[in-house]
């Protein structure tokens, strides 16, 4: 059985400084690119204290949201598949992961057709859960479930809720058979045969946490978040993560997570 917990490896890309025209929903101010570094650092060293080797890849400057490198690729095990981000700006950064996968895993495959973000989808023990978005349509995923084949873990579609840039905006896997969710993503039936722990009301940001080996890490400045989790039984690490916020971006989106 494969975990969605547990992992040896992460491949991370760092910000560049174009990272302060970074795509977002909603016009606001640019992140700081020095505080973004030192945040993106800090989030390394979290993975690291939590047991996961960090392996850093080429900056790609020509692409303002790479360092959210999740979007371009999955990896399930010695498995990896290359995706097609839904956004233009972004088709480039699947190109440019190809060859750090190929390095790395057994089998690379690529999805070729439609649109799939690695933010929509939240991968369990039994299942590849992949949320309908802007950024991810019908037709990429099923082209995902063809490239998932050696996984031998099927794939189900689900809808993610209106306004909500991605699937795992609003959710994550917190151990084998739990997922932590918003309560509007939770409401939809979608996890059905889970265990749920609810966010917080007022809280919904905090719900794109990852958990990682025997930690759950979680953005800073949610207190109720954090008493929850912790009182379910979790050991929480808290990081700063307000930059990567201003361009939509969140914890599970900054790093490939692996075991090849």
């Amino acid at each position: 059985m494969i975990s969605p917990v547990r992992f040896r490896q992460a491949l991370v890309r760092p910000p560049s400084p174009s990272v302060v025209d970074g795509l977002r929903a909603i016009d606001g101010p640019n992140p700081d690119y020095g505080r973004f570094v030192d945040e993106h650092r800090a989030y390394l060293d979290a993975l690291d204290a939590a047991g996961v080797t960090v392996e850093v890849m080429d900056e790609l400057p020509g692409y303002p949201d790479a360092v959210f490198v999740e979007d371009a690729a999955l990896c399930i095990g010695t498995h990896a598949a290359v995706l097609r981000p839904g956004a233009p700006s972004r088709a480039g950064e699947a190109d440019a992961v190809v060859a750090d996968l190929e390095a790395r895993f057994a089998t690379v495959a690529r999805v070729e057709l439609g649109f799939v973000d690695g933010g929509d989808i939240l991968v369990t023990t039994s299942e590849v859960l992949v949320g309908l978005s802007a950024r991810t349509d019908r037709v990429g995923s099923d082209a995902l479930a063809q490239a998932l084949g050696p996984t031998g873990l099927p794939v189900r579609v689900v809808e993610t809720p209106p306004d909500v840039l991605h699937f795992k905006t609003d959710c994550a896997i917190v151990d084998e058979g739990t997922i932590f969710s918003t309560a509007r993503l939770a409401a939809s039936g979608c996890f059905e045969g889970y265990e749920v722990i609810v966010c917080p009301d007022g809280e919904e940001p905090a719900a794109n946490l990852i958990r990682v080996n025997d930690v759950v890490l979680m953005r800073t400045g949610f207190p109720r978040t954090e008493r929850t989790l912790r009182g379910a039984g979790y050991t929480v690490v808290t990081i700063d993560a307000d930059e990567a916020a201003r361009i939509d971006g969140g914890l599970s989106c900054m790093s490939l997570r692996c075991n090849w």
